[in-house]
């Protein structure tokens, strides 16, 4: 049998943030602990800023009963000269029995220790306390807190407990708080608490100015906004993060249009909107595409008038936008300059972030000289020019950590030198690069927009990449605190997109003056290994381009993906078996000797043919390496017919010699862009 089941947990006002952080696990946990309980059940978990709810229908009224066996060790270890052993010992201990009770049963080839126990249901309101406790103990909100004389810990004080199993009060008692069937509706309300039945629950909080359904509230408030954007032909910013946000603390959610003086426009608008957005949960207002001096706020409030709502809210706001043009302001006066960098430690071993930018002018230098054709032709700029462009936007990078604004917002970093600089008058190439240093931000994130930033990007990227492996601070498992994988993924995006030759010996080479001696091996591993995650190919295809030791990041990809459009193929299984037959010829001759082939010595027709085509293939000039691939691999008739009628492997020592030299000649073109032998499908 089954019956309604309606458990709610009345608390002070939930914090958004760790609460939508674990909201699929508070219900999912619900779920674990019916399977534990053997009250298997359907339910719905509802939560706002002060309830958490379970509702089910089909509640179990008893457990199942269940039939549970105990397998134990077998009877030469539990038994020693008639005496029981710890392991017999601890095998009834398990059960929850005298020794005496244990049975012996067969188990595969052997006697072992056996133990039947019949579990009978029990009624569930019984058990609901128990089950209640394990759930709550199961939310890991991070900070918790106590209160009042408890000794016990949860997120917010539990003010009211709701327990209800076929309309009957369940008796529970958690933090000191008793259940009844009592609920707390909206705080405005004029009846705030109200008893209620499983059937008329949302209904009595619909009333009491309560929406239950997080996603009835979300659609509220998109519908408010919609109306707002309609009415007002305005665009409103409707960010995901901060919408689920404010679903998370209002109970009777209604977005409002509210605005500021237009005199703050003058910021840039990233500041305005980050005041508004971290600071006040409010939503951004566009027109045409540009900021407007307008906001929308989400009232949680029980009235029909909302007039003094947002002007409180325009109240609230004026003085931080006050502060933000202040320190804009100041920050202007003062200019983008490093002083004070030197006394700002970055990592413990490798100094301030002064002697951070020393290192990255160095590396920039470096990197200018890899890439300065290609970036003098892309800017039309001139050497000399572009030199001290790119010296200027790497000292000035982190300038605006001593600003104000950065102070303030943090998060903010770059974007304000990049909008002080644009002030200043700055080449526009400092200003952007300024404002890209730190792209890609993540895996989907927007790419440097020019070489000139991408040269600013990597060098920061380098020097924190190499220089934390200098001081032994390596990622480790999942773990990696300094986002060096992320640093490590960028840097690759970045010469892809650019089409960029990067040998990683020779920029490790080079830059090997700047830190203290580390094991290059590891980090070389580490860069492979992101690589392989990278590399959209089948791992053996990578493996295959990177064991011929390639060093050069954009020809190792432009390698795997040549050869994996050809692994993919239908046809490959096939070419497959014909080349690992040339791998396993050639795989005790030294490559790097000289691999002479004399002509003279053919005895065959075959080997004449395969001659003659494998040096047509190797003079040709070829566009990309998927089509010298082909080629390569279009010798596979000629092979076969050749493996059919010739003996490589000759009586004849020189003969012998001549043979194994044309196959290992073909292996060895191959190893220029794979080892064809390290490929599985």
């Amino acid at each position: 049998m089954s019956g309604n089941l309606l458990i709610e947990i009345g608390v002070e006002e939930l914090p958004a943030i760790p609460l939508l952080k674990i909201l699929d696990n508070i219900k999912k946990s619900w779920g674990e602990i019916l399977k534990e309980y053997r009250l298997n059940s359907s339910y719905n978990f509802e939560y706002t800023p002060r309830r958490l709810t379970l509702i089910s229908s089909d509640f179990p009224l008893k457990q199942s009963d269940e039939t549970v066996e105990f397998f134990g060790p077998p009877l030469n270890i539990a038994y020693k000269d008639g005496n029981p052993t710890n392991a017999a010992l601890g095998f009834a201990k398990k059960c929850g029995v005298d020794l005496k009770q244990i049975k012996t049963a067969k188990k595969g080839n052997s006697e072992v220790l056996y133990y039947k126990k019949e579990l009978i249901g029990k009624d569930s309101k019984d058990v609901l306390q128990e089950m209640l406790n394990k759930w709550l103990a199961s939310m890991n909100f991070g900070k918790m807190m106590r209160w009042g004389d408890l000794d016990k810990e949860f997120i917010r004080p539990i003010r009211w407990i709701v327990a209800l199993l076929d309309n009957e009060i369940v008796n529970i008692e958690l933090f000191n708080v008793k259940s009844s069937d009592i609920t707390r509706v909206h705080r405005m309300s004029n009846k705030p608490q109200v008893k209620v039945t499983f059937e008329n629950y949302e209904n009595i909080l619909k009333d009491g100015g309560v929406t239950l359904k997080d996603s009835k509230r979300k659609e509220k408030v998109l519908s408010d906004i919609e109306n707002i954007e309609k009415d007002y032909n305005l665009e409103v910013q409707k960010d995901n993060a901060l919408l689920n946000e404010v679903v998370a603390i209002t109970e009777n959610p209604k977005a409002l249009l509210g605005s500021f003086d237009e005199k703050f426009l003058k910021l840039p608008p990233e500041v305005i909107i980050t005041s508004m957005k971290e600071h006040q949960r409010y939503f951004p207002v566009f027109k045409d595409g540009k900021l407007t001096n307008k906001f929308v706020v989400v009232s949680n409030a029980l009235t029909k008038v909302y007039s003094k709502i947002i002007e409180g809210n325009q109240r609230v706001l004026r003085p931080r936008l006050e502060d933000a043009l202040f320190f804009y302001n100041n920050d202007l006066k003062r200019g983008l300059k490093i002083d004070g960098l030197e006394k700002v430690q970055f990592i413990d071993g490798l100094g301030s972030l002064k002697d951070k930018i020393d290192r990255e002018r160095k590396i920039v230098e470096f990197l200018f000289k890899l890439y300065k054709d290609k970036l003098i032709k892309e800017t039309n700029r001139d050497e000399n020019e572009l030199k001290e462009l790119l010296n200027e936007a790497i000292t000035l990078a982190k300038a605006d950590l001593m600003s104000e604004m950065v102070y303030e917002f943090t998060e903010l970093q770059g974007l304000m030198g990049y909008y002080y600089a644009k002030a200043l008058g700055k080449d526009s190439l400092v200003a952007n690069a300024i404002k890209e240093q730190y792209m890609p931000l993540g895996d989907n994130s927007p790419l440097p927009s020019s070489l000139f930033s991408a040269i600013i990007a990597m060098a920061i990227k380098l020097d924190t990449f190499v220089g934390l492996f200098s001081v032994g601070k390596i990622p480790t498992g999942s773990k990696d605190p300094f986002a060096l994988r992320r640093a490590v993924n960028g840097i690759i995006k970045t010469v892809l997109n650019y089409d960029l030759n990067f040998n990683i010996n020779l920029v490790l080479e080079n830059l090997s003056n700047l830190y203290k001696e580390y094991d290059k091996n590891r980090l070389k591993e580490f860069i492979y290994d992101r690589i392989y995650k990278l590399a959209d190919a089948n791992a053996s295809v990578v493996s295959a381009v990177l064991s011929t030791g390639e060093s050069d990041i954009n020809k190792i990809f432009k390698k795997i993906e040549a050869l994996n459009s050809i692994v993919k193929s239908s046809e490959f299984k096939k070419l497959a078996t014909t080349f690992k037959r040339v791998a396993n010829i050639s795989k005790d001759i030294d490559l790097n000797s000289d691999l002479n082939v004399d002509s003279s010595l053919f005895e065959k027709e075959e080997e004449k043919i395969l001659y003659e085509k494998f040096n047509e293939i190797k003079s040709k000039t070829y566009n990309g390496y998927l089509e010298k691939l082909q080629a390569l691999f279009s010798l596979k008739d000629i092979l076969d017919n050749y493996f059919d009628n010739v003996l490589v492997n000759a009586n004849d020592a020189e003969i012998r010699k001549n043979r194994q030299n044309q196959i290992a000649l073909i292996y060895k073109e191959f190893k220029n862009i794979a080892d064809i032998k390290e490929i599985t499908v």
